[in-house]
């Protein structure tokens, strides 16, 4: 079946499959970022954004993103730059092997959009459905917290 949608601000039409996730279709878009960790929801390598919101694309089905708009972590980075929490993910060393990095960034630009000002311990709630192997948790709760003053110091400016 053919759907319709806009993938990290393009307008796609392309063929899916009726069983087809996410994860696969947007691979098939050239979206890299969106890793297969578990291919079974557990893990959230492969969060994006649907309608703004973090789902797993390991389990969201392709054809119901017609008329939606994703957002995978390629588009996180604009013309003047890196996004607040990729700037502080860097600085932070919040990123060790990166394999898990991009869902996590998906998953902490839904709480700062929900949220502009959480606690520490928000943070590593909505991130708790995020699975990291390096990190220890420290330093990616530190650089969500850190994105999330930058984002709000633009804000006021």
């Amino acid at each position: 079946m053919k759907i319709d949608l806009t993938v990290d601000g393009m307008a796609v039409t392309a063929e899916v499959d009726p069983g087809e996730t996410l994860l696969p279709f947007l691979r098939r878009l050239g979206a890299a970022s969106v890793k297969n960790g578990c291919d079974n929801g557990d893990c959230g390598a492969c969060a994006v954004l649907v309608d703004g919101r973090a789902v797993n694309a390991c389990l969201f089905f392709a054809a119901k993103a017609a008329g939606s708009e994703i957002t995978t972590a390629e588009a996180l980075a604009g013309a003047d730059g890196l996004h607040p929490l990729q700037t502080a993910s860097l600085d932070l060393g919040a990123v060790q092997c990166g394999f898990c990095t991009p869902g996590i960034l998906m998953t902490a630009l839904d709480l700062l959009a929900y949220n502009p000002d959480p606690t520490e311990e928000e943070v590593r709630h909505w991130l708790a459905a995020n699975y990291c192997r390096c990190t220890g948790w420290v330093k990616p709760v530190e650089a969500v917290l850190a994105a999330a003053s930058m984002l709000r110091e633009q804000e006021a400016s």
